[in-house]
């Protein structure tokens, strides 16, 4: 993503460590899917008022994130390749996380507004959240970045880059909401060790998976290759306008609210691209499985799904097909990524038209003197350019945040369909 620097000013870097020294040859094998994942990147940021950030300078702010690194302390690994194969890892070396600090000339409130817009939003995001990415330096870059940006109204902005590779949005939002907790003075469960990750033996999978895609070779530099210019957008849907969007589409009342969103923005681009080439006949579902949350370590542990359909059919018949007729192609997408020990370089978001389903994850969690964030949202970078939509819990209760990246040409077209269609401005 790009950033908008003359918002954002003054940045200071610094890293954090954890408390205690890990240990000699601590590693975590990374699994195929992880591999599937290492050119995407998450970038989260909640937005807090004066009153949430009382008292917490950048010190107080800090302070915890030694304790809170030795839980996690993969996350302060660095990137090895195997000596015969090839295939990456990352050493447990207490590299270190990440610091910024920086300050912006807005205030929060122009700055949640900037978000909504189809004009500014995406430049925005990359200067409250910093957009690095592994490489060129492998063997020495962070995997992750947390930006504190202090608004001039007092208010603050929590930016967290998450390399993919380490897991999805639940894991980055475990991660950072951990650090809250050590941050009031609670105490967090023993280290969070990473299980040695298996994968099924290596087979040829009947067919390539569609939801994968290889790119030619990124070497030591973990970016995609030739990134199209995506714009980032963030749309709020209140409990009501969800409530008149379930009850339109649909009579089934085990429709959920991922399946509902995802497949009226679905029907709206395919409507935008009916007739060209960028058509959304297939697209990429990405959802959580069964685990207990609570307690899993962090980690890649979703499933990728692709759904066939005509995007002009009518919503109702869109989310019954993202309900009965997506194929699970977990398990090829390892198989592929498998074949030559992990080494070769692919991409997942954005191959397709791609729907996260991210209503569990706690971005609201993240507490600061008792305050939870006045907004919070998530954005992938890294990604196609078919797009991507990801559907977050909103701040009121029975709301949603959907987080949107689309070429700049299909944004605003995006916006008018769904403000003419279903009242979402």
């Amino acid at each position: 993503m790009t950033s908008s620097d003359g918002l954002v000013y003054g940045r200071k870097y610094s890293s954090v460590v954890p408390a205690k020294v890990t240990g000699e040859n601590v590693v975590l094998n990374l699994s195929n899917l992880d591999l599937a994942m290492k050119l995407h990147y998450l970038r989260g940021v909640y937005f807090f008022n004066r009153s949430a950030v009382e008292g917490l300078y950048i010190y107080k702010l800090k302070e915890p994130m030694f304790k809170w690194l030795e839980n996690f302390n993969v996350t302060s690994g660095r990137i090895r390749r195997d000596e015969e194969s090839g295939r990456p890892f990352i050493r447990c070396n207490d590299g270190g996380v990440r610091i910024v600090e920086a300050q912006c000339d807005k205030t929060l409130d122009e700055c949640i507004e900037l978000m909504g817009r189809d004009d500014h939003s995406f430049n925005l995001y990359g200067s409250l959240v910093p957009n690095q990415v592994l490489g060129p330096d492998l063997h020495f870059s962070p995997l992750v970045f947390v930006q504190f940006t202090w608004f001039k109204c007092g208010g603050i902005s929590v930016g967290l880059s998450w390399s993919h590779i380490l897991g999805d949005t639940y894991s980055s939002s475990k991660f950072i909401n951990a650090w809250a907790q050590v941050l009031a003075g609670n105490h967090l469960p023993n280290p969070i060790l990473n299980p040695s990750t298996t994968n099924p033996p290596t087979k040829t999978a009947p067919t390539d998976p569609l939801s994968l895609k290889q790119v030619p070779p990124v070497g030591d530099h973990w970016a995609a290759p030739n990134p199209p210019k995506l714009r980032h957008l963030s749309l709020q849907i209140t409990p009501t306008q969800l409530t008149h969007i379930l009850s339109s589409i649909t009579s089934n009342q085990g429709l959920s609210p991922f399946e509902a969103i995802s497949a009226i923005i679905w029907q709206c681009l395919g409507k935008i691209r009916e007739g060209s080439t960028r058509d959304s006949k297939f697209v990429t579902v990405i959802k959580n499985k069964s685990l207990d949350r609570a307690n899993a370590t962090l980690g890649n542990t979703g499933s990728v799904s692709v759904v066939k359909g005509e995007s002009y059919s009518e919503a109702g018949e869109l989310a019954e097909m993202l309900v009965n007729e997506a194929v699970d192609e977990t398990v090829m997408i390892g198989e592929t990524v498998g074949r030559d020990k992990g080494v070769s370089d692919f991409v997942v978001y954005g191959v397709n038209l791609t729907f996260v389903e991210a209503e569990e994850v706690e971005v609201y969690g993240l507490e600061l003197n008792g305050h939870g964030p006045v907004f919070a949202s998530y954005a992938v970078d890294g990604a196609g350019d078919k797009g991507v939509v990801l559907v977050l819990p909103g701040r009121e209760s029975g709301g949603r945040v959907v987080s949107v990246l689309l070429p700049e040409s299909e944004v605003l077209a995006l916006k008018m369909e769904l403000k003419k269609r279903w009242g979402i401005a």
